[in-house]
């Protein structure tokens, strides 16, 4: 045991833009590579120029991303207390918590498995499915979230617990190698191994395999790590008391809780669109994808913040906390321009890269040029959530999960498809983010203000 203390300086005396940039960029790496891999998918099925197969696989992925609302109960709400324990000085409590973390995890990844293959098709039809795409819908939520929950959510839960332990490079690594497995299986499967008709499966289990690969990843990391460290996969170790599992639900509960609103809110969505015909929903599965380009970005920015933010809330260093925060922020807004002029003035070529079906990729660069205006509200409301579950503010963050999706989001949606149609549904988006950014900066301000006045 050391080398435990091996990450200090990161943590407290590295430059504030360095620091962040380490922790960051094997993120922000990882989220790019992992996003490919979603859009390989997309890429290689929408090959077949059958805009069903594409709508099939859209709508199952909102389950698939259900897995990170799992991952999030113990990786972010874990990972979290993790940190703060670190910045403490308490790295037995640390341990204890790491190793609880990953066995919670995959016995919420085993129940949402089973309640998977119990409901398969009522599941399908909820998220959207018509007759049309029900089989190829079935058949990827099978290999996908059946098969592949338990691989998928652990694999994620211990990335989270590695990048709040400071080991941000090993934790972009396995989720990039998982993203590049993927991105070589893909074709593998869907147009040599299995026959013709049979791309979204082959594409399915291509992801599972993926998955499996990244976890084994991870378990050797673990391993290697065991001596250096506070990170254990040890059952002995996976035992904590009653405060310390409410420290880690009070963060871990709303960030579950937000992303599973984020994705009842993109059920809504996918069932609003199908309604006006199944391209424009696989049109719409296209720009959810591209728009994910600046929001992964973003996303790593803001996971590679996290626990340089919370570790020094713990330390009391609020200045250096202060900072890591603004820097992001500044980073993100920078981000987010910059790809809202690439999506208004390339939006067809981009769309053209899933599918080359003219009335599909009418729809969606139409599409693009709307849903692209949310991306830097999007951007700051996340920076201001992962501020807040840094700090162990679990009431304020769920606050803010539950005002975006169900305050604004869901309403919004619903009356803009009433009075505005297909469109008004595309910019929905748009507008609910950017009431959910006037309330997150007063919140954040207020947290903050009370924090340096105590």
């Amino acid at each position: 045991m050391k080398e435990k203390y091996s990450k200090t300086e990161l943590f407290e005396t590295m430059p504030v833009g360095k620091a962040l940039l380490t922790m960051a960029i094997p993120t922000i790496v990882s989220q790019l590579i992992t996003m490919i891999y979603n859009m390989a998918d997309t890429v290689f099925i929408g090959m077949s120029n059958d805009p069903n197969k594409v709508a099939a696989a859209s709508v199952v992925g909102i389950l698939f991303f259900m897995l990170n609302a799992l991952s999030n109960l113990f990786g972010v709400g874990g990972g979290s207390l993790l940190s703060r324990l670190l910045g403490e000085k308490k790295e037995d409590d640390a341990r204890r918590v790491g190793a609880f973390s990953i066995y919670g995890s995959l016995a919420l990844a085993a129940v949402y498995s089973l309640i998977c293959l119990l409901f398969t098709e009522p599941l399908a039809r909820l998220l959207g499915a018509t007759d049309a795409i029900l089989d190829y819908a079935t058949s990827y939520l099978f290999w996908v979230l059946v098969v592949g929950a338990i691989p998928s959510t652990v694999g994620l839960t211990m990335s989270h617990l590695l990048r709040s332990a400071g080991y941000s490079k090993e934790s972009g690594f396995g989720l990039a190698l998982g993203g590049v497995s993927n991105i070589i299986l893909d074709p593998l499967f869907m147009f040599v191994i299995l026959p013709p008709g049979n791309e979204v499966t082959g594409a399915a289990m291509a992801t599972l395999l993926s998955n499996v690969i990244s976890l084994l990843f991870f378990i050797f990391t673990y391993y290697r790590l065991r001596n250096k460290s506070v990170l254990t996969f040890s059952p002995k170790l996976a035992r904590v008391d009653r405060k310390t599992l409410g420290a880690i639900l009070a963060i871990g509960l709303p960030s579950t809780m937000t992303t599973l609103l984020a994705n009842i809110t993109a059920i809504i969505k996918n069932n609003l669109t199908v309604s006006y015909g199944e391209v424009k929903l696989a049109a719409y599965g296209i720009v959810t994808k591209a728009d994910m380009l600046p929001l992964n970005i973003g996303m790593g920015l803001c996971q590679g913040m996290m626990p340089l933010v919370a570790y020094n809330y713990a330390a009391k260093n609020y200045p250096r906390m202060r900072d890591f925060a603004r820097r992001a922020q500044i980073y993100g807004m920078v981000t987010a321009c910059f790809f809202i002029a690439v999506f208004q003035l390339l939006p067809r070529q981009i769309v053209t890269l899933f599918i080359r079906d003219a009335e599909t990729v009418k729809y969606g660069t139409e599409f693009l040029r709307i849903a692209c205006l949310a991306t830097p509200f999007m951007i700051a409301n996340f920076q201001k959530v992962f501020c807040l579950q840094a700090m162990g503010k679990g009431k304020e963050s769920l606050l803010l999960g539950v005002c975006r999706q169900g305050l604004f989001a869901i309403p919004i949606l619903l009356i803009l498809n009433h009075f505005v149609g297909l469109y008004g549904v595309v910019a929905a988006q748009a507008i609910s983010d950017t009431c959910t950014f006037i309330l997150a900066t007063f919140i954040y301000r207020r947290v903050y203000n009370k924090l340096i006045n105590v």
